[in-house]
């Protein structure tokens, strides 16, 4: 059901009682009593457990995480879509299934997806303004979650066609970050990341097209998976934004993300990019040996001499000194970009194209969006399969990193800032938009271009409390040695104790 249609109140095992009403609030309409509002639900991997236990119910923990959501949606604004029916019934089903003594990966746990992932029955706007029709099935990756048991509770806020690191627009407003909401928490899959680490949902899915995956879960103290390219499916579509879109997990442990991961992986089999099976789960279990670690400061050319934040730099360094604590060795290195950008843009904005020609409302696309159109339409055909062909090369001069120089992860900041403040990219032009990104956003997308791995994991705080994340990337099909190094660092920095003050 849509979020602008009511749900009955239902109360739950844990004590608390479902506010009825819309889960986004209507402008003008008179708010209601506050009702109890539950705490942050538990993990993905404890709320597994507590279910396999029988400690908790699935009924409870969906309607906790229906009433927090709506408790929160004034100020976070994470949803577009809730299932509150729907996931209430689903829950239902959950819990007799447990009672029977059936055991999945996820079964009965409340999870969220980003609104451009179809589940069946909503429709999927990813970020627009205007009326879609529902979807009439569900996509790829939210059929392996339900097939894990998982209850989908609704559809998480994402910037217009997921262009921006920012996650805020005409259709349904800004969603802000759980840690300061005067900031934004990243894009595009800032809805994702806002619902994680406010506690509404033990986990969720985002997608990552130039880093929307890794940026939002830098900037709200999460850890965020890019996977290899066909990793998880992204069908209904065959090839996301020309190759460089991947689906991927948000959580507050790796041990969540991982679990998320693997429950998603799998290809469809009209699926173009088909990566050998990984078991996430377990490499978040074993120590990952002595590692050569490169830690690149420089980001590749984007013409902004963009260098990162005095505070975003305290913090990388403070993680690579964690690294080495730990055994490894750490050396500065300087990738070999060369003109990558020259292949992105042309891929980024023929995929911008390709979705924005599918609204049946163009007027109603924000004027940057309209400009992306423009470009990526003159950028088509012979131009965006010379930019493909160049990945082949790219893969080698990038690879030499690894192949060559001996390295085993590379260690960026994920952001070369803080997150900014809400509007700081209101009223922009195309121009100044993309060169205000490329400023505060240029280490993520290279490797949407090459199609490989990378974590973001949490480096720490700001002076002024604002989170701020590093990104450990690696060469192709390497998940399994990030998410083991990501573990061990959680492990010793314990960065999921600390929560944000909403």
């Amino acid at each position: 059901m849509s979020s602008a249609e009511p749900t009955e109140a239902e109360p739950t095992e844990a004590g608390a009682t479902e506010q009825t009403g819309p889960a986004v609030r209507e402008p003008g309409r008179t708010p209601r009593p506050a009702a109890p509002v539950p705490s942050p639900l538990p993990g993905l991997a404890e709320s597994a457990r507590r279910l396999a236990d029988a400690t908790t119910t699935s009924t409870a923990l969906v309607a906790d995480a229906l009433a927090r959501i709506e408790a929160t949606q004034p100020t976070l604004n994470a949803f577009r879509h809730l299932r509150a029916e729907a996931a209430l019934a689903e829950a239902a089903e959950a819990d007799r299934r447990l009672a029977a003594g059936e055991r999945l990966p996820l079964l009965g746990v409340p999870v969220a997806v980003k609104d451009d992932t179809d589940v069946a029955g909503l429709p999927t706007h990813f970020g627009c303004d205007g009326e879609r029709p529902p979807a009439a099935s569900d996509s790829e990756a939210v059929r392996r979650l339900r097939a894990a048991g998982a209850v989908v509770v609704g559809k998480t806020n994402s910037c217009e066609l997921g262009q921006w690191p920012f996650t805020e627009g005409t259709a349904f407003g800004a969603t802000r970050n759980p840690w300061n909401t005067a900031h934004t928490p990243g894009g595009s899959s800032g809805g994702s990341a806002a619902a994680v680490a406010a506690g509404l949902v033990p986990a969720a899915l985002g997608s990552d097209g130039a880093g929307s995956v890794r940026i939002p879960a830098a900037w709200t103290h999460l850890v965020g998976i890019k996977p290899q390219r066909g990793r998880i499916s992204v069908h209904p579509h065959s090839d996301s934004f020309q190759g460089l879109t991947v689906n991927g997990p948000l959580a507050r442990t790796v041990a969540d993300a991982a679990l998320l991961l693997d429950a998603v992986a799998g290809a469809h089999p009209e699926d173009f990019h088909r990566p050998p099976a990984v078991r996430a789960a377990d490499a978040a279990r074993r120590d990952p040996g002595r590692l050569r670690i490169a830690l690149a400061w420089r980001p590749p050319l984007t013409l902004t001499g963009a260098g990162p934040d005095p505070e975003v730099r305290r913090a990388v360094t403070a993680l690579a000194d964690t690294l080495a604590r730990l055994g490894h060795h750490v050396e500065e290195a300087r990738p070999r970009y060369g003109l990558i950008g020259l292949a992105f843009v042309p891929r980024a904005t023929v995929g911008i194209a390709e979705f924005a020609a599918r609204h049946p409302e163009p007027a109603l696309l924000d004027p940057r969006t309209r400009s992306a159109l423009r470009t990526g339409t003159r950028l088509g055909g012979r131009v965006v399969r010379a930019a493909r062909a160049r990945e082949v090369r790219q893969h080698r001069r990038i690879g030499a990193l690894f192949d060559t120089s001996g390295f085993d992860v590379l260690l960026t900041p994920t952001t070369a800032a803080p997150p900014p403040r809400i509007g700081r990219f209101d009223d922009l032009s195309a121009w100044r938009t993309d060169v205000a990104m490329a400023a505060a956003c240029p280490y993520a997308w290279p490797w949407n271009v090459l199609g490989w791995p990378g974590v973001n994991v949490p480096a720490g705080f700001t002076r002024s409390g604002l989170p701020v994340g590093a990104q450990l990337l690696g060469p192709s099909r390497s998940e399994e040695r990030l998410i083991a190094l990501a573990a061990q660092l959680e492990d010793d920095l314990r960065w999921f104790e600390h929560r944000p003050p909403v």
